[in-house]
């Protein structure tokens, strides 16, 4: 039995569909092969937002350097490789980019395989 979450978009459309058409909250699920609430809080998202869409496309925070970030981030690094964190942070936040803290610049670096010193 799936669970709300994880049913397919056809598989929601299925459910809209046939609870339009009027059938019973067990059939539905029976045709389609999810849980009774399943059924019952897809039909009900459809019918106060008009959308049947999960909202859990991306977990926590979102990221505050992005791909573009990491690479000028990256470059600044080949620059001066001797430089430390709190000068990359310097010149990484004198940038375009929203301003960022030592240790979010220091995790950036630990991830792309970096050394990181104080």
């Amino acid at each position: 039995m799936g669970k709300a979450a994880d049913l397919s978009e056809f598989d929601r459309g299925q459910i809209v569909m046939a609870r339009r058409l009027g059938t019973n909250i067990t059939e539905t699920a029976s045709l389609v092969g999810c849980s009774l609430s399943a059924v019952v809080s897809i039909h009900s998202k459809w019918i106060n937002d008009g959308d049947t869409s999960s909202r859990r496309q991306g977990v926590g925070r979102p990221r505050v350097i992005k791909e573009k970030g990491c690479r000028r981030l990256s470059c600044l690094v080949k620059q001066n490789r001797r430089q430390t964190v709190a000068q990359l942070t310097a010149q990484y936040s004198a940038g375009p980019s929203a301003s960022v803290s030592e240790n979010t610049v220091a995790a950036v670096l630990k991830a792309k395989g970096g050394a990181t010193s104080y």
